[in-house]
Formats: C-alpha cells, structure tokens, sequence
C-alpha cells in the first residue's frame, strides 16, 4: 500500500496502532478513577459484540465507561466519537450488567472519558460524569 500525500490533515498511526492507543488510554483511564475512589468492577464487559469499556463503583452509584482515545485533535475531540449508535449499544450491554450484577439500590449513568496522548507530552483525561441519558 502507498502511503497518501504528506499533508492529507490527518496525524500518523500510532505506533502499534489504535488498538494499543486504545488499551493505554483505557489503563489511563481507570487509574484516573480508581484514584478519585471509584472501583472497578469490569474492564471491557461483553455481550456479544458489543462492550463497555470499564464499569466503575463509588458507593451505591455505578457508572458506565466509555473511553476514547486520541493522539492529537486531528481526527477531532475523543468525545466526538461517541455516537447516537455506539451509545444505543453500550446501553444495550449496561442493560444486561444490570440484570447479572445490579443491586436493587444502585444508581447507575454513563460516564465518558477523553484522552489525549500528544507525542512527548503528558496525558490530558477529562472526565465527564453522567455524559448522557437512557434513550
């Protein structure tokens, strides 16, 4: 395969490719929450084809963790990859943790996390709570 044109707008792979980004950013991720005192109970639960990233514990609230991962802006803001569609699914999986594991006085959401990775720099990690809602 011949590589595009320099300058096409668009940062090189990652070395190893976005599935090590992504495994990185996702170890980032539950650090950065395990050290606010979240707990966490799964890393990439399954149904299927379908997962959630992380399902997180603090007291009675258990959030739902989608993480995504950059290594600059130039595919956009982390955030902007969770779709109406990728939401719809990790619903669909929350669904079916619940069923298994809830607890009848859990309160449960869905929390996002951004990470950037910029060559050379440290870590960026936002944490949005309660992200969005149950369709």
């Amino acid at each position: 395969m011949v590589p595009g044109p320099p300058g096409n707008g668009r940062p090189p792979r990652p070395p190893g490719g976005n599935k090590t980004l992504g495994d990185r950013g996702e170890q980032l991720a539950a650090r950065h929450l395990a050290d606010r005192g979240w707990v966490i109970l799964h890393r990439n639960y399954r149904l299927g084809h379908r997962e959630i990233d992380l399902v997180a514990r603090r007291g009675e609230v258990v959030a739902f963790v989608e993480v995504k991962t950059r290594g600059g802006m130039g595919y956009g803001h982390p955030l902007e990859a969770i779709t109406r569609k990728k939401r719809k699914e990790i619903q669909t999986v929350a669904a079916a943790w619940i069923k298994e594991f809830g607890r009848p006085r859990d309160v449960y959401r869905f929390d996002a996390v951004a990470i950037l990775l910029p060559a050379g720099g440290q870590p960026v990690i936002e944490h949005v709570e309660d992200a969005w809602r149950m369709y």
